[in-house]
């Protein structure tokens, strides 16, 4: 029996959007539903949907981990000209759902407002595909992003990247690849409620268990999902597991956001504060009654349209536009 630990209340807005949900994300996912998530999963951004925004789309097929290949979309406004900003997206779904326009939403403004050039990534899923797939196939992306910069339109000394949840994680993760390979310069890392930690010994990771969106359960699955018997182990990469990483030093600016009613909470303040101590700028915020991804989940609350605008304040002062 699991002891009852007292946790944060949801936002009552958000709470009343937990209730309206239902049984249609239930907090606790098993690795017998990934089948079903990923069948479930609706179309998140739609060619009419960037054509409503001006923007374009074009697929691209390049060489992920191994050589093997993997697909990329590059997104641009239908008017760029000349070379703008540059973005690398990585998405979420816990490591096992999910595809490269997951999430994409919260980074399409960008693109419009400050004339920037996205690439978006199809990295391989767990379980399938086990760590280190998912990060090296994410890493790969943005090799090819940075060689290819100019001819994308964008400015190789304006790269950006960022992502949401796992792929807060494969962000972070792709972070500190380029930091310890010599790789691509980034000016930031945009880092949604990223899922860092896969040992499980947060208080918030025992607050929210059976509750909420994307609980302890939901985060035991994912994790074993990407690593196996190795979870909890000492045998995992800090790419793989940033929260992990003892030296931080010499990495871009970070921004982290996240609810105080979710799993990753703590986690990722103990990153951010990692991050400080190595003498890297970053901005946190963690946002009261929050549960995890509730800015997608719940566009239209108060403390969404709070969380969009100060990620969207600090993405543009670090674009510099």
């Amino acid at each position: 029996m699991s002891l009852i630990v007292p946790r944060p209340p949801f936002d009552p807005e958000l709470e009343a959007v937990l209730a309206v949900l239902g049984d249609r994300i239930p907090p606790t996912m098993t690795a017998e539903m990934i089948p079903g998530m990923r069948q479930a999963a609706p179309a998140e951004v739609t060619d009419e949907m960037l054509e409503a925004s001006g923007l374009t789309r074009r697929d691209v097929a390049i060489p992920g981990y191994l050589g093997d290949e993997i697909a990329v979309s590059v997104v641009a406004r239908r008017d760029h000209r000349g070379l703008g900003p540059g973005i690398y997206h990585t998405h979420g779904g816990g490591m096992v759902s999910g595809d490269r326009f997951s999430g994409l939403t919260q980074a399409l403004p960008w693109v419009v407002e400050h004339d920037a050039v996205l690439v978006t990534v199809d990295y391989r899923l767990a379980p399938e595909h086990p760590d280190p797939y998912p990060v090296e196939d994410c890493y790969a992306g943005l090799l090819w992003t940075a060689e290819h910069a100019r001819e994308l339109g964008m400015d190789p000394d304006r790269l950006l990247i960022a992502g949401q949840s796992a792929g807060g994680g494969l962000a972070a993760g792709v972070a500190l690849m380029a930091r310890d390979r010599q790789g691509p310069a980034l000016i930031g890392q945009v880092l949604m409620y990223p899922m860092l930690d896969d040992r499980d010994r947060t208080v918030s990771s025992a607050q929210f268990e059976g509750v909420g969106v994307w609980d302890r359960g939901s985060n035991a699955m994912g994790w074993t999902a990407l690593l196996g018997e190795r979870r909890g182990t000492d045998d995992v990469s800090v790419h793989a597991a940033p929260a992990r990483a003892s030296d931080l030093a010499g990495l871009p600016p970070a921004f982290i956001d996240c609810g105080s009613a979710e799993v990753f909470r703590d986690e990722d303040v103990a990153y951010a504060t990692a991050l400080w101590h190595a003498g890297v700028q970053a901005e946190l915020h963690i946002w009261p009654g929050g549960f995890h991804g509730f800015d997608l989940t719940a566009p239209h609350t108060a403390l969404a349209h709070a969380m969009t605008a100060t990620r969207n304040a600090w993405v543009a002062r670090t674009l510099g536009s």
